[in-house]
């Protein structure tokens, strides 16, 4: 075995398994604190975007995560047409902070909040939405572990070598894969969904891929290797849930044209 292919996986498995918990704990209380625990990681986000696509807004970066943070939590007790323009009032308010990478902190701080958004209403009061919440976690983090590990273990062609050196077609796939089971197995479990939640899953998972990929370009542009040095062995809350936002993301705008997920309103 090349020791150094998994040089990270000791560091990388402990904060996982820190976060993993401290996750579910928050989408099993649901309520207050799943909604807080998403504006601090939608506010901790946009501080490390601010950071990455300009270095010298510092005091900046503080300001706009606080209102990102302020407005995703405040939305989600709000009408969904008074939501909306509070969910994008953080892209305006940065838009003519930055010197450098306006557009694209305005575009991904955008889809920050929806994302949040989107898991704030996914994780409802009632046990379809923890079901639900608990079904694209688990969707999210059973793609990224496989595609890590297949990755690593068969190599093989690269998905976006320019961008993403480290990843492989082979991971792709065992993720795909590894969501398909997931669905397959809620969908065993579950009365309101059929077998097309197999499907559902593995476009969840091609969504959470390009969440990544995306997140991946940012940093690529701005010349740094993570988002942040938060969590040991993931970087920053960007590279741990640039996956999650894209599936968030994916699941909000697919739901009004599959009538996904089921049950929940």
């Amino acid at each position: 075995m090349n020791s150094t292919r998994w040089s990270d996986l000791g560091p990388r498995m402990a904060s996982a398994a820190v976060l993993i918990v401290v996750a579910l704990v928050c989408v099993w209380l649901g309520g207050i604190w799943w909604r807080a625990a998403i504006a601090l990681a939608c506010g901790g986000m946009v501080w490390e975007l601010v950071n990455m696509v300009d270095t010298n807004r510092h005091r900046s970066a503080k300001i706009l995560a606080a209102v990102a943070g302020a407005c995703a939590l405040a939305a989600i007790y709000l009408p969904p047409a008074f939501a909306l323009p509070l969910l994008l009032l953080p892209s305006m308010a940065g838009f003519g902070q930055m010197q450098r990478g306006g557009v694209t902190y305005a575009v991904f701080t955008a889809m920050i909040m929806l994302a949040g958004f989107g898991m704030m209403m996914l994780r409802s009061g009632s046990e379809l939405g923890l079901t639900w919440m608990l079904w694209m976690v688990t969707v999210v983090v059973v793609t990224d572990v496989a595609g890590y590990f297949a990755g690593r273990a068969i190599g093989g062609p690269k998905l976006w070598p320019r961008v993403s050196p480290k990843k492989t077609w082979s991971g792709s796939a065992a993720g795909w894969i590894g969501a398909a089971i997931v669905g397959a197995i809620f969908a065993m479990i579950s009365r309101e969904a059929g077998f097309g939640l197999i499907g559902v899953s593995i476009a969840i998972s091609m969504a959470s891929q390009i969440g990544d990929m995306a997140e991946s370009t940012i940093k690529r542009r701005a010349g740094v290797k993570d988002s942040s040095n938060l969590l040991p062995g993931h970087g920053g809350l960007l590279d741990r849930f640039d996956g999650m936002l894209g599936a968030a993301l994916f699941l909000l705008i697919a739901g009004q044209i599959v009538d996904f997920p089921p049950g929940v309103e």
